[in-house]
């Protein structure tokens, strides 16, 4: 019975879908004409920019191309896309319709779990997010020590490969020392044990997985182990291991651990890196972190402790990048970097959080993260600054394509502003 609800829900949420389709991207060369340009170099520069076959052909003055469509920019801004480093979207959809999260799977080692297996291109949360200026996100799986293995994707596409970035990395939840929740009633003393047991486990699987990938680095015969291989890479080929850690003693086991079993670690959610940032900067780990918009993880932190985070990282000299760590909320990337830019971090460099500096966190800092020749046409057009909630997106470009800027929500809007119940009542 409950599988035959489940089923009509999917079909009711199909039809409510079919009945509000979005207006489809326009594919094509464009020139944008006559609008201010931000460099992160720079700043703002009055400049044209050139899309041709889903890349900045051109970025200058007097730019012409007879094949081009012209969109005029006069008294806009123009924006490299926002890139948001961690979020659920596109493998989370309904929450109480566990057939539609596909982020979170049974079992505790499962790094071979694909999260751009499971995106789904069609999702009701892309369109919703996109019009505020995300054109790429880190679609992350959740769960317990391995969940699998993320992807950075761009919010456009048919398919989950269309729509593939070119970052993968394996997700490790570090064992935690601190409380689930407030519903977490376990004594002081059960939370330590609790962290040193699943500590020994972590550094048992990684045991059992170095040994299996050295095996591989010297062409040894092993048998079919999808859970190994997925972190052959890590060890054998230094490719990036995403640790997901918060509280400050956790950090600094982190660290040690990272430091032991010598892997390309990026922290994640790292609420309390302010707390440990000499020895950041001592091992150079690069950071995610977010949201920002978040309460103190303490009752004795000051209130403004998760505004300041980034900020007090990014000031000695750590690389930081800024996510909001959601599905539905994806939207308020840029609300969140605007906080951070407000309590120490500045604007440039909460622009950078959520552009360049994401890039180059996830290795794709060539081709995603600002306006420049040669880069994926990652970009938007707004009247003003992004990080005001006032600022509409006038254009949006992701990957060449002109995306329209209707939604969910755009449609909703416009069906009851001019609304007719249809009915004959009276009175």
């Amino acid at each position: 019975m409950q599988r035959i609800i489940y089923t009509l829900v999917i079909i009711s949420l199909s039809g409510i879908l079919m009945g509000q389709g979005i207006e489809k991207a326009q594919g094509g060369n464009f020139l944008l004409q006559n609008g201010q340009v931000y460099t992160h170099d720079k700043g703002m520069i009055g400049a044209d920019v050139l899309i041709k076959e889903g890349m900045i052909a051109g970025l200058g003055n007097d730019l012409s191309a007879s094949d081009a469509t012209v969109v005029d920019c006069k008294g806009l801004e123009i924006y490299p896309g926002m890139i948001d480093a961690g979020t659920k979207l596109g493998i989370a959809e309904v929450g109480a319709v566990s057939l539609t999260q596909d982020h979170n799977e049974h079992g505790e080692y499962t790094p071979h779990m694909q999260a751009l297996t499971a995106v789904n291109p069609s999702s009701v949360n892309i369109p919703v997010n996109r019009v505020n200026g995300v054109t790429t996100v880190l679609t992350v799986p959740s769960g317990s020590l391995f969940p699998g293995t993320a992807a950075a994707i761009d919010l456009h596409g048919y398919t989950p490969q269309q729509m593939y970035a070119g970052f993968k990395g394996v997700v490790l939840r570090f064992p935690s020392s601190g409380k689930r929740g407030r519903w977490d009633r376990r004594s002081a003393e059960d939370i330590k044990k609790d962290s040193e047991k699943k500590l020994k486990k972590l550094n048992k699987f990684w045991k059992s997985a170095k040994i299996y990938a050295g095996i591989k680095a010297n062409n040894g015969e092993t048998d079919y182990n999808p859970q190994m291989d997925a972190l052959v890479g890590v060890i054998n080929d230094n490719e990036p291991l995403l640790i997901e850690v918060n509280k400050k003693e956790d950090i600094l086991l982190a660290l040690s651990w990272v430091n032991k079993s010598k892997v390309n670690a990026i922290f994640t959610g790292m609420s309390e890196g302010y707390r440990v940032i000499d020895s950041l900067v001592k091992y150079k780990i690069p950071v995610i972190t977010g949201p920002i918009l978040n309460n103190p993880a303490r009752s004795s932190d000051k209130y403004d402790v998760g505004y300041s985070n980034a900020g007090l990282m990014s000031k000695a000299g750590i690389k930081v990048a800024i996510r909001t760590n959601e599905t539905e909320n994806v939207r308020n990337l840029p609300y969140n970097a605007g906080f951070a830019a407000t309590y120490g971090m500045g604007w440039e460099e909460a622009f950078k959080a959520v552009t360049q500096n994401a890039a180059d966190i996830m290795g794709i800092g060539d081709k995603y993260g600002s306006i420049e020749k040669g880069k994926v046409a990652n970009l938007f057009v707004s009247n003003g600054d992004p990080f005001e909630t006032k600022t509409q997106i006038q254009h949006l470009f992701i990957r060449g394509w002109k995306i329209s800027m209707e939604s969910r929500h755009t449609l909703l809007y416009d069906e009851f502003l001019e609304r007719d119940p249809g009915l004959n009542v009276e009175k």
